[in-house]
């Protein structure tokens, strides 16, 4: 399976970020939560986002930096997110962590991945 992040999986647009919002079921497994919602019928692929809070992390380079190992774990797990759903979906990855350090990678993702067999175990 292609590993690339590509353009069309980008979650992007005013429209389908507010239907996310106002259609989308939330799970939670601190300090990532996700926001999901099968997408409109025209989109083919799984759309993703991410977000991280100016509230904690007052600097852009480190929201980046977290946004960036987000991605990664998105990346890297594509076949997990496809076995968890069957259609297409849009998602939003939110880190919303307390501490104003840099989670580590291996941190962040094994929480995804628990707050992805939360989602499957949910449906």
């Amino acid at each position: 399976m292609n590993q690339k992040y590509t353009k069309e999986e980008h979650l992007k647009g005013y429209k389908l970020i507010k239907y996310l919002f106002e259609k989308g079921t939330w799970n939670k497994k601190y300090p990532l939560a996700m926001v999901y919602c099968p997408s409109p019928e025209f989109l083919e692929t799984h759309k993703v986002g991410v977000s991280v809070s100016k509230k904690i992390f007052k600097h852009a380079v480190d929201r980046n930096r977290i946004k960036r190992l987000l991605r990664e774990c998105f990346r890297l797990h594509k076949n997990e997110l496809n076995n968890t759903f069957t259609t297409s979906h849009l998602l939003m990855i939110v880190y919303n962590g307390k501490d104003k350090k840099i989670p580590a990678f291996k941190e962040l993702e094994s929480c995804y991945l628990k707050l992805l067999e939360k989602i499957k175990s949910s449906d």
